[in-house]
Formats: C-alpha cells, sequence, structure tokens
C-alpha cells in the first residue's frame, strides 16, 4: 500500500521572503527535496544597467533591509576596482565599523528573534518576552547597538544613504563616535552573555562535509577584503571569482544555484567564516568561542547560532577598538573619476559571502551588472542538508518533521527575498 501525507505551510515563519519545500518519502527513503524559492524576480541588475556609477551603492542598499550596507559595500569595492581606486586608512577603517554595526543588528535579530525559538521550542519571541523578558531585552539592546552604528555612519537604520564611491558623503564627529561607545561598552557585556546562553541549547548530533568558502585578509576577521579561500585549498584573488563559480538554473527556483566548476555545492556563512578564520578572531571573541565549546573544524550547522553570537562579540570589540584610536580624514572621500572596465569584489554579509561584479563605460555608465547573494550560493547546500537529516527522521509524526525540517533551513538566516526569493512544506509519503 502507498501512503501519501502533505504538510503544507503556506509561508515559514521566521525567514525573510517566502518559498515552499517538498519533502518526498518513498518507502522510508528519501527520494526528493527541493526548496522551492517562487518570489518573482526583482531584476536589480536590469535595474542597474544605463544608471551612473555613482548611484549603485543607493540602489542596491534597497536589496536588503536587514543587510544593505552588505550589497552597498560590495557595489562600491567592484566599482572602485573597475575605476583603479583603492580607499585606504581611515576611511577604509570608518568603513569596517559600519559593517561592525550591520553584523551586530543582524546577528540580533537572527539569534534573538529568529532562531532562538525553536531550541527553546516555542513559536516566537513574544513567547520568550512572556517568560524571560530581560533575555529578550538583551536581544533589542543589541539590535539597536548595531542600528546606532549604521544609522550614525549610513545616515540611517534601514537603506543607509551616506556611503558613496569613495567613500561617505559626509562624517561623523568624535563627540557622536564617544557616545557611540559608551552604548557599544555595554552592548559588549551582552554579547558575551549571548553566547553563554546559546552555547547551553541543545544541539542535534548532526555534521557535514562542506567545502566551506569565506574571504580571508592576512590579518584581519573578515568583512570586505580579502582573498576567496575554501576548507578544501580553493585560494583566489576575487577578480578570478567566475574562474570558479557558476550560476545556473533550476526549474523549482526563482533563484539562481550556485556551484564551484568541477568540484558541486559549498556553504558560505558564520560557520565557514569561523572554521577558516577563527585565528583571525580577537582575544576576547576567541575566548567567548572557546568557552562556548565550538570546535575550530565545526561542520553542524545548528551551531551557527553560536558563531552569530560569537561574531557579535568580534563585531563589538572592533568597533570599540576603531572609535578607541581612528583619526577623521579632513575629507570624507577620494575622488574616483570612470574608465571603461570592469570591476569584481565580494564581501562577507552577515549571511556569507556577497560577490558583485560591474561593467562600466569610459562616461560611468553601468553596461552589466551580477550579483550574487549569500542565500543563492547556499540554496543548494540547504537542500543537500534537508535530504540527510530527514533520512533518519522519516519515522517521524509530520508537525514534529515540519518543525525540525524549518529549523534545518534556519540555521542559514535565509534572505528569500534578496536571493530571488519560505515556507510552503508537502511532505510525500509512499
Amino acid at each position: 500500500m502507498t501512503e501519501r501525507r502533505r504538510i503544507k505551510v503556506d509561508y515559514l515563519a521566521r525567514v525573510e521572503g517566502e518559498g515552499a519545500l517538498d519533502v518526498t518519502i518513498d518507502g522510508g527513503q528519501v527520494t526528493d527535496v527541493r526548496l522551492k524559492i517562487f518570489e518573482p524576480p526583482r531584476f536589480f541588475e536590469a535595474l542597474l544597467r544605463g544608471r551612473h556609477f555613482t548611484e549603485a551603492p543607493d540602489i542596491t542598499a534597497r536589496i536588503c533591509g536587514i543587510c544593505p550596507v552588505a550589497y552597498q559595500m560590495s557595489a562600491i569595492h567592484a566599482l572602485e576596482s573597475a575605476c583603479g581606486v583603492t580607499v585606504e586608512g581611515p576611511l577604509r577603517t570608518l568603513r569596517r565599523l559600519l559593517y561592525c554595526g550591520e553584523w551586530i543588528e543582524s546577528h540580533a535579530l537572527h539569534v534573538y528573534m529568529l532562531h532562538a525559538p525553536d531550541f527553546l521550542g516555542v513559536h516566537n519571541v513574544v513567547e520568550i518576552a512572556r517568560s524571560q523578558p530581560a533575555i529578550v531585552e538583551r536581544g533589542l539592546r543589541l539590535k539597536k547597538a548595531g542600528n546606532a552604528i549604521v544609522a550614525l555612519l549610513g545616515g540611517r537604520e534601514v537603506h543607509p544613504i551616506n556611503v558613496k564611491v569613495g567613500g561617505f558623503y559626509r562624517l561623523p564627529s568624535k563627540a557622536q563616535l564617544r557616545t557611540l561607545r559608551e552604548q557599544l561598552a555595554v552592548a559588549r557585556e551582552d554579547a558575551l552573555a549571548t553566547v553563554a546562553w546559546v552555547a547551553g541549547f541543545d544541539f542535534p548530533d548532526f555534521h557535514r562535509d562542506y567545502e566551506l568558502v569565506a574571504l580571508r585578509h592576512p590579518a584581519e576577521y573578515p568583512f570586505n577584503e580579502g582573498r576567496i579561500v575554501s576548507s578544501r585549498g580553493l585560494d583566489i584573488g576575487q577578480s578570478e571569482y567566475h574562474d570558479h563559480f557558476e550560476e545556473h538554473q533550476v526549474e523549482h527556483s526563482t533563484a539562481l544555484h550556485c556551484r564551484l566548476r568541477g568540484r558541486g555545492h559549498y556553504h558560505v556563512g558564520p560557520l565557514a567564516r569561523f572554521v577558516l578564520n577563527h585565528d583571525r578572531l580577537r582575544p576576547l571573541a576567541r575566548e567567548a568561542a572557546a568557552s562556548a565549546g565550538l570546535v575550530t573544524d565545526c561542520r553542524n550547522p545548528f551551531m551557527s547560532i553560536v558563531v552569530r553570537a560569537v561574531e557579535m562579540v568580534q563585531a563589538i570589540d572592533e568597533a570599540i577598538a576603531i572609535i578607541d584610536v581612528v583619526e577623521l580624514p579632513a575629507a570624507p572621500a577620494v575622488a574616483v573619476e570612470p574608465r571603461a572596465g570592469t570591476g569584481l569584489a565580494a564581501t562577507e554579509a552577515p549571511r556569507g559571502l556577497l560577490h558583485h561584479t560591474y561593467r562600466i563605460s569610459a562616461d560611468g555608465l553601468i553596461e552589466h551588472a551580477q550579483i550574487v547573494p549569500p542565500t543563492s550560493q547556499n540554496q543548494a547546500t540547504i537542500e543537500d542538508d534537508l535530504r540527510a537529516f530527514i533520512a533518519p527522521r522519516t519515522g517521524l509524526p509530520d508537525d514534529d518533521l515540519q518543525w525540525q525540517c524549518e529549523q534545518a533551513v534556519r540555521n542559514y538566516d535565509p534572505c528569500i527575498s534578496c536571493s530571488t526569493h519560505f515556507l510552503d512544506l508537502r511532505v510525500t509519503r509512499r
């Protein structure tokens, strides 16, 4: 007899965007898993064509309300590369400070509002607030601290408007930075407490042999510069990206899948950054990781919530260090004149590697744009995870299986709208 069971969840809670998951189990075996991203394409790459290159940071910031800085910085670095400009000194340092703000607010949102409820057995953060209000208040303080950095350097918390090719439109004052430091000192203690909190969660015994991919810098934990490296020996300059990575269309998704040429699927995000760059963490973050029991070759995607907490410590500690030593430059930006050429750049968005390619004309018009978000790069790997995760759990009741599948997807903090674009879950049992 063939048993058919269907679980339908119209929208997966606690992710950004909409999609579906179809799982087919035949005779107790998982025969098909499809993470179906069906939001309509948003055509940002087409919107950029014909626009002046100086407009790209403001346009790309609209791709995501949670990680707009990542989109701006990837665009800016690629366009500066096309124009033969490298921004160094205090302006580069202030860009790292801005990126710190985005990591703090994005990780705080994910850890407290989106992912922690899974580990606590509740459906949303409101239920946590009812029983443990102090914990939610701590998460909100962290989110607010990250937002404060983005607002000061970016002009506003969402879709920043103060970032430009070459630097910034205006610079903060020393007094504003000092005020920010006071808030960050409190946030640093909150972040350390967060690491201790999430380290106590119960994690499934689930480990995957990923090819992990991230940026790696000679001296820094990666934000916006570095070579692209992997856990299996890849080590390339950013300009070599297209020689090794490729996108391809699958029928069930409006987001392109990605793979390493001749190697297959790969994993980007906090777990990849930590494994490939744990020796670049600041001492406080390194101590926090050790106290949380994170092994330096961690391959359990469920422990990504711990890595995000450690990265909050890293970002806050670095932000304070920057504020303590940075000397504000005389001008908010360096001049960038257009020239015909192609520029490529990748930065580390909170969710992982984010790549941009631009070709511009001699008069500065964008002729070609390609944006490869972290979630689209991880989409096939999420399907691989689910296939392996569901296999020993096929005997679970549908409600329990659905809950655990959703949690496995949320390990990646997917931004489905960015990638287009969860969750209508259908399980077919035969």
